[in-house]
């Protein structure tokens, strides 16, 4: 019985992991987006510096959501 409690506990935790990870993910393409539109049609970028701000700026963004999900 305990065996089969502790495999249901570790099984808990890994579908909370993949919920951390998917949470950090979104984050990060959703600031990507974010930047890449406000740089490309409200700012008139490049395309070049666009996607460069967009992968710092998603980069960023899931530092910060990681930080968040492990506090």
């Amino acid at each position: 019985m305990k065996r089969a409690r502790a495999i249901a506990i570790a099984r808990t935790g890994e579908v909370a992991a993949m919920k951390n990870w998917r949470y950090i993910g979104l984050h990060a393409v959703v600031a990507a987006a974010f930047i890449f539109l406000l740089q490309r049609y409200a700012l008139s970028a490049t395309l070049e510096s666009s996607l460069l701000w967009a992968l710092t700026f998603g980069g960023c963004a899931a530092g910060l959501a990681y930080s968040q999900v492990n506090r």
